[in-house]
């Protein structure tokens, strides 16, 4: 299992984390799986009403998809298949609150899970950055999700910088993605106590109100994620040169600048 989940029945809140530290918590077919499993049957356990989501080992929240993972694309020109899609709560029809706690990186395909969260809290050790330019892909979903969180100029400029540049927790703090910035490791202890203050309110109305919050945006979201996969067919490079440019990462770019 690349998932662990833990339930405290006192408070009420639930604990996901993302168990594949050594592959820096990206997500492959498996782990896709299991967290539209866990999402959506969260819907059903009374005793969960708010949950907190994070990612093993404090290197990295989630680095995105396993570059290992093999996705068979079809032909048309106009769809394609994405592993990530389905992976976050709301695409689950899961309106309990969520909270993300980030230590590490967290990057790529991590904002599927941070896009469709209530809210982020980061240590201030957290970076966040999109890696796809560089490596010949197009943000689509990832951007998107974040134009909802982050001004725009801050949306473009992390998704076009790619690897050359992180956002630290402090940036992001400031540019509206990060809610709270706690000390280096207390990401998980700091979302823990705001979720079991969400969770000892009534769950109707907690439910509803997170409604109402996703109502305000989700006309605007759904119309620009229809033209996703478009975006993607179109401006991605092939796979075997998406991974040429993955495999000679790092060399000679140095380290990336943190702002």
């Amino acid at each position: 299992m690349a998932l662990r989940t833990e339930t405290d029945k006192e408070t009420g809140v639930a604990l996901v984390t993302l168990d594949r530290p050594e592959k820096l918590n990206a997500i492959d077919l498996a782990t896709a799986e299991e967290l539209v499993a866990v999402w959506r049957a969260f819907r059903y356990d009374d005793e969960v009403r708010a949950v907190v989501l994070t990612g093993a080992g404090g290197r990295a929240f989630c680095t995105g998809i396993d570059r290992g993972v093999d996705v068979p694309q079809p032909s048309s020109p106009y769809t394609i298949d994405d592993p990530l899609i389905a992976i976050g709560p709301k695409a689950n029809d899961l309106w309990k609150p969520v909270i993300a706690a980030v230590e590490g990186m967290a990057c790529g395909g991590a904002f599927y899970l941070l896009g469709e969260a209530e809210f982020v809290i980061a240590s201030q050790e957290a970076t966040f950055f999109d890696p796809h330019t560089t490596y010949g892909m197009v943000s689509a979903y990832e951007a998107i999700s974040m134009a909802q969180r982050m001004p725009f100029g801050e949306v473009a400029r992390m998704s076009l910088m790619g690897t050359a540049e992180r956002v630290s927790a402090r940036r992001a703090y400031e540019t509206g993605l990060v809610s709270e910035v706690t000390g280096a490791g207390g990401a998980v202890a700091a979302a823990l106590r705001a979720a079991a203050v969400i969770a000892s309110y009534p769950t109707a109305a907690v439910q509803g109100t997170v409604r109402a919050v996703w109502s305000a945006k989700e006309a605007a979201r759904t119309q620009a994620l229809a033209h996703a996969p478009h975006l993607i067919a179109l401006g991605n490079l092939a796979p075997e040169r998406q991974a040429e440019l993955f495999e000679g990462r790092g060399r000679g770019g140095g380290e990336p600048r943190i702002r």
